[in-house]
């Protein structure tokens, strides 16, 4: 009987991948998605710089091989990390969009760019840009180098339960979320039981 549950979940996680799909070429019919159609998708056009940039960003990592569109198969990556991801794969996620220019470490400058980017879209006035990324260094960065590598950062927020929390609740991404809600009703039930701010 495990076989016939495998093969049950297999059909169901099908139907599901088919759903999507669909979704996905009833709003991208050319089965590429690029930056200003994702902007329209999310109603994001017209924003600030910063928001902009924050936007830009997301896009970014979303587009896993950086060809400047998101694909059917990096849109389910996208809606398996939000939905199923668990939070050593979301701090990654957190990292690499942190990580402006990709050279594999965080500074001061880029956390507090994105930070204010973030900002500029969700609205969060609890914590400013500044206190976030100096308490961001101070109880992460161990060596006081100036810079936090993946390693450094995964450890030192999973260790900290208020920073793990903050990260977490400022780097809200319902806003992006929209995109997955307009494609997948079904997703966005399931998101409104994770993030009660949707």
């Amino acid at each position: 009987s495990g076989v016939g549950e495998g093969k049950a979940l297999e059909n169901g996680r099908d139907k599901e991948m088919h759903h999507y799909y669909s979704k996905f070429m009833r709003e991208c019919p050319s089965g590429q998605l690029s930056l200003h159609e994702f902007k329209k998708l999310l109603g994001l056009q017209g924003l600030d710089p910063q928001g902009d940039l924050y936007i830009e960003r997301v896009f970014d990592v979303f587009d896993l091989n950086q060809d400047g569109f998101i694909d059917f198969l990096e849109f389910i990556a996208a809606i398996n990390l939000v939905i199923r991801g668990k939070i050593d794969q979301k701090l990654k996620w957190y990292f690499k969009l942190y990580d402006a220019d990709g050279n594999g470490c965080i500074d001061k400058k880029e956390l507090l760019s994105i930070f204010t980017a973030i900002q500029a879209i969700n609205g969060h006035t609890d914590t400013s840009a500044e206190e976030f990324t100096n308490m961001v260094f101070q109880n992460i960065d161990m060596n006081n180098d100036g810079e936090l590598t993946l390693e450094e950062f995964i450890s030192g927020v999973e260790r900290d339960g208020n920073l793990m929390d903050l990260i977490t609740k400022s780097f809200d991404l319902s806003s992006v979320l929209k995109v997955i809600q307009n494609m997948g009703g079904k997703l966005a039930m399931v998101w409104k039981r994770h993030q009660s701010c949707i």
